[in-house]
């Protein structure tokens, strides 16, 4: 189960998503930690199994238990928190200072560096459509001290593996 895997089973029409992924999996602005936690926390935040299931069985092989858990961790509390900040935003300024009222205990103790779990947290908040989200968790791995080349990188990643998961669901339901 693998990156490789999901290559070999997209369909000519995605060849481009095969050469990403190819291009992606090499980052060099990425250190190990933050280019598989990426890739899991997005894998996991496009809720396809197929997708997921062979990302986390290569991930494994890079990242130790505790960042499998902060990286899905950072799917889990990014999914609640944009629909949670995009509806605030809907709402309109009568929700501005209503208290969020949402435990969010992870962000502040991920169990991994901040800069890496921010990182996989922006990235899922791009594939989860949250600007408010993306523009704060930039700003914080920015003051972290990475580089915009590594958030464009988790930003590639988080398209990338969007599109690939789309597409395994358009074959497999064709």
């Amino acid at each position: 189960m693998s990156i490789d895997n999901l290559k070999a089973g997209l369909p000519e029409y995605a060849k481009d998503l095969k050469l990403n992924l190819s291009t992606l999996a090499r980052s060099t602005e990425l250190n190990e930690q933050q280019l598989w936690g990426t890739f899991l926390a997005t894998a996991a935040a496009t809720r396809s199994e197929a997708v997921f299931s062979e990302i986390i069985d290569e991930a494994k092989e890079h990242l130790s238990e505790e960042a499998i858990d902060a990286a899905l961790g950072a799917a889990a509390i990014m999914g609640m928190n944009n629909v949670a900040y995009r509806a605030k935003h809907w709402l309109g300024d009568d929700f501005a200072q209503v208290k969020f009222g949402l435990r969010m205990n992870i962000i502040s103790k991920p169990g991994v560096d901040k800069a890496d779990f921010e990182l996989w947290a922006l990235a899922v908040s791009t594939i989860n459509g949250c600007e408010h989200c993306s523009i704060a968790h930039d700003k914080t791995v920015r003051a972290e001290g990475l580089t915009k080349e590594q958030v464009w990188d988790a930003v590639r990643i988080a398209a990338t593996v969007s599109g690939v998961a789309q597409v395994v669901e358009i074959e497999a339901a064709r």
